[in-house]
This record gives structure tokens, sequence and C-alpha cells, in this order.
């Protein structure tokens, strides 16, 4: 099913692109600006079972995408002066702001160089869990589960789940059947205990995936020592937020924001919510992150930023630099706004 839509999104874009309409349609919703929305940044990994390939670009789409955005006259700025330029409503440049969540090392090792190429400010979202080594990246340890083992037999939240893994087809089916029951599961804890049970049963080390692949706190402060880098929150342990009580994430806002202060010596004035979709991301969860004083806060709602977004600083929707699209025809219709006008219904805000 996942095949699909992606096979039906990578044809609209095309015919967006072949027809032309990108074109008469940039005038009317490319907007003032456009927060990019990456993960991961590094050389493609060489092997076939990858269900999280959509969360990686290469350097190299990076550095198109950046090259892109510059020839096009558009001003890449740090998070702060698109915070300025919408609370003052200065509109007279169009701007971008490149951000990333979840505070993977491959930020600093492969991103941030590309970043220096072309004197690009970047923003990190990290999530204070993943940095302490503690946190839990359940979809990675789900892919490595799937990727170990000729067939999957367990119980998700009471629904058996048993398939055949022997194959990339059936390795991508239990995927993503135990994703899809894994998210709609009741609570970040309920995932939390499956998942252990997931990888105790088939030998993967799952707490020492985030001492892998994330900056530890001392990377982190090194990392944001660069004149090019701003630090954001993303919760303390990645969890759901619209899952939980609202004093539970108001913490988790919270408390992520004063690890971060305390770790780095520096303030932390901007959220990204963990999964970000209208699932996890809804109006009660704006109005926390703007009680708790936070100036900006990102989802993965998709949309271009227009002026009425000033009104919403705590709802702002991103375009994401997907892994499964790295085609250079796709960046102009990206920065036209057709293909998330038409995903919205042409409408220019979607923060309800």
């Amino acid at each position: 099913m996942k095949q699909l839509r992606n096979t039906v999104i990578r044809a609209g874009l095309e015919t967006l692109y072949f027809s032309g309409a990108h074109h008469l349609l940039r005038p009317i919703f490319a907007g003032v600006g456009t927060i990019f929305m990456l993960h991961h940044v590094r050389p493609r990994r060489d092997i076939p079972f990858q269900p999280n390939h959509h969360l990686e670009v290469t350097p190299e789409f990076l550095r198109m995408t950046l090259a892109h955005v510059r020839a096009s006259g558009i001003d890449i700025v740090p998070v702060d002066e698109m915070h300025r330029r919408l609370t003052e409503r200065d509109f007279s440049r169009r701007f971008a702001c490149f951000t990333f969540d979840d505070g993977y090392r491959d930020n600093r090792d492969f991103a941030l160089p590309v970043m220096r190429e072309y004197d690009a400010p970047l923003t990190v979202y990290a999530a204070s869990d993943f940095a302490e080594g503690t946190g839990r990246l359940w979809w990675v340890a789900l892919e490595r589960v799937i990727g170990a083992t000729d067939r999957i037999d367990a119980a998700i939240g009471g629904t058996d789940v048993s398939i055949d893994t022997g194959t990339l087809e059936g390795k991508q089916a239990a995927f993503d059947r135990i994703h899809d029951l894994l998210r709609g599961l009741p609570d970040d804890r309920d995932v939390a205990r499956e998942m252990s049970g997931l990888c105790a049963r088939y030998g993967i080390d799952e707490a020492a995936i985030s001492r892998e692949l994330c900056l530890s706190w001392d990377e982190l402060k090194f990392f944001a020592d660069d004149p090019l880098v701003t630090i954001g929150a993303h919760t303390i342990s990645h969890c759901n937020l619209a899952k939980q009580s609202e004093s539970a994430a108001h913490q988790e806002m919270t408390e992520s924001r004063a690890r971060i202060e305390a770790a780095l010596q520096r303030p932390v004035l901007h959220l990204a919510y963990p999964y970000g979709d209208r699932g996890a991301a809804g109006p009660r969860e704006f109005a926390l992150a703007a009680a708790a004083g936070f100036r900006t806060a990102v989802t993965t709602r998709p949309g271009m930023i227009f002026p009425e977004n000033a009104a919403h600083l705590t709802a702002l929707p991103r375009i994401s630099l997907n892994g499964n699209y790295q085609n250079a025809r796709i960046l102009p219709v990206l920065t036209s706004g057709a293909a998330t006008a038409m995903w919205n219904g042409f409408r220019r805000v979607n923060a309800g």
C-alpha cells in the first residue's frame, strides 16, 4: 500500500512538472517562504531492505536542493530570521529554512559540509533522550529486526502478525503492518514494550541504536558552536504528544528544552513536534508550545509559508525532502507550492 502511495505521489509530482502547471500556480501558492524538513543526510546505503529510506537523502541531493534555492533568488535564513520576518511582516524577499529532526550524527558529518558550501544556516531539533544515548528509535529497531530474520511471528497490541520475511516484498509487508500497528497503540509506553519484546526475541540491541546514530551531548555542544547551526527541541523521548496528558506533553516540551539549554549553555527557542502529523500535533499542542514560550514550532503537515502563518507560529508546515523522490525535476515543483496546494485542498493555512 505504501509503495502504491509513493508511486502515486511520484506520478503527481512528475505530472505537475511536465505539464508546466507548477509555473502557473507558483505566483499564487509559492507563498513567502519554505521550511524544508530533513532527517538523515548520508551516502546511499547499498542494502536492499530500506523501509526508512524516505527519511534520508544523499549529500548530492541536498547540494542540488541548495543550488536550486540559491538560483531561484530565495534567501536561506536561520529560523530566528524566519521568525523575525513573520512577526515584522517583512515579505520583501522569499526565504527558505532548512530543518533537521532528531539530531543524527550524519547531520554533522555530511549535511553541515554541504551547507557550508552555500553558507546556508540549518536548524537541528534534538530529542534529549537521543543525545543522552537512552532514547529508542523504534522505527530503526523495527527495520533491523525484520532485516535479520526470514519470518516474523509476533502479537502487537493483541493483533497476531505472522509473515514470511524471506523476500524483500515480505519484509516490506511486515514492516508496514507492524509499523502501522505500533503507531496505532494508545501510548508510547505500549510501543516501547512491544519493540523491546521484538528486539529481545530477534537479537537486536535496541539500546545501542541512539548511541550509534545520534549526536551525544558533547558532540552536540561542539556542533552547536558552528555559526550556521541552531539547535531546537524535539521533546525528551520523541513521543506522540497528542497521546500524552496535557501535563505530560507540557513536561516533554519544557524539560527537553531545559536539558538542551543546560548542556549547550544557550537558549532554545524553537520546537519540532515528533511525528508532527495531525494525529500527533493539533491545536492543544500548538497552544502548549506557545504557552511554554517557544517562538516557533514546526509540524510535518505539508505546506508553504504564507503571511497568514504569522498568526500560527507554533503550527508551521514544512516541505519534506523525501528520500523516495530525489530527482532534480521535483525541486521547482516543491518550491512552487503547487503540490502542497493540491494536497491541502488549495487552503493556504492548515493549522486546525
